[in-house]
């Protein structure tokens, strides 16, 4: 396969602080490897002037630069396949643009890719600069997630990690809409290592994972690699039919005693706002399954290109046509 050696792949989404440093550090860490590579910024709907300085950035440095610019943003998991789809090398790294993953790492990432493994993953020794609130939600997520699906999703980690291009060649033929890319690499297989880093405190900026976006990142994880939800309403249902036969002998022994504990209406209302709640719980995960599924049989693409460095100018074929 022609190309380089190496794809640097970055989700970019109203980082222009950023950037230049991350081109800097980037670019010194690649050329000390000595083979050729890219950096494949994949800019997520910016608002904030990072487009402009991504243009700016492929004209300085065409050889190495080669942005995908999307139409809107379609959100980090989508971001990241489109710089997969683009990213051209034999190995391919993700890392953010926040410079919570240090550049300075991939060297250690390339040393294991050259020891013959197929991907290797960066784990978190330590988060600086983060919360404890953020840290012990993403341990305790990260526990969770692996204990209620089969797929060995490794603790600590994120998106920033090394892939060799029979990986990336599977990952680019999985088209779900609502991915979790690490749970998507975990699935695929092939052999995994770790490397442990310490993850640096964000560059300049602020994070664009509140925790609204973390919570749906979450359910997107669970719901795509397990069952559990469903389950779980069926566990729900099993108790509230438990409790009710249980309760039957049990409140008709009492009326046959004189026991006035049951008498008035508290106790059905009680029981109906159980079933009630059991019923909306169950039909609420039903629906956000089925509501996937209505994603998926849409059909539409999962992003939208309005520059890339292999693709004509969008507006550019409709005055042609």
């Amino acid at each position: 396969m022609d190309g380089p050696t190496f794809s640097v792949v970055v989700p970019v989404y109203n980082e222009r602080e950023n950037l230049p440093e991350l081109y800097r550090r980037v670019r010194a860490v690649m050329e000390s490897l000595g083979e050729p590579w890219e950096l494949v910024p994949v800019d997520d709907g910016s608002t904030d002037g990072s487009t402009e300085y991504l243009r700016e950035l492929r004209k300085k440095d065409p050889e190495h630069v080669r942005p995908v610019i999307l139409a809107r943003n379609f959100g980090h998991q989508l971001a990241v396949t489109a710089g997969l789809d683009y990213a051209r090398g034999r190995a391919v790294i993700l890392m953010d643009a926040d410079l919570q993953d240090p550049p300075e790492v991939i060297p250690q990432l390339v040393e294991k890719w050259r020891e013959g493994y197929d991907v290797v993953y960066a784990v978190r020794q330590r988060r600086e600069g983060e919360s404890w609130f953020k840290r012990a939600t993403a341990a305790l997520f990260y526990r969770f997630i692996r204990r209620i699906t089969e797929v060995p999703i490794p603790v600590d980690t994120g998106d920033f990690r090394l892939m060799d291009r029979k990986v990336v060649d599977v990952l680019r033929r999985m088209r779900e809409r609502h991915r979790f890319i690490r749970g998507m690499v975990a699935w695929v297989g092939f052999r995994q290592v770790g490397v442990p880093y310490v993850r640096a405190p964000r560059y300049a900026g602020e994070t664009k994972y509140p925790l609204r976006k973390m919570v749906k990142f979450a359910w997107d994880a669970i719901t795509g690699f397990s069952y559990a939800p469903l389950q779980l309403a069926m566990y729900l249902g099993f108790l509230s039919a438990g409790l009710a036969i249980f309760s039957i002998p049990l409140v008709a022994a009492a009326r046959l005693m004189g026991s006035k504990a049951f008498y008035g209406q508290a106790t059905t209302l009680i029981a109906v706002l159980f079933l009630g709640g059991v019923q909306l719980i169950s039909l609420g995960i039903l629906g956000e399954y089925v509501g996937r599924i209505y994603d998926e049989v849409k059909g539409r693409p999962l992003y939208v290109v309005a520059e890339a460095p292999d693709v004509p100018d969008a507006n550019e074929e409709e005055r042609r046509a």
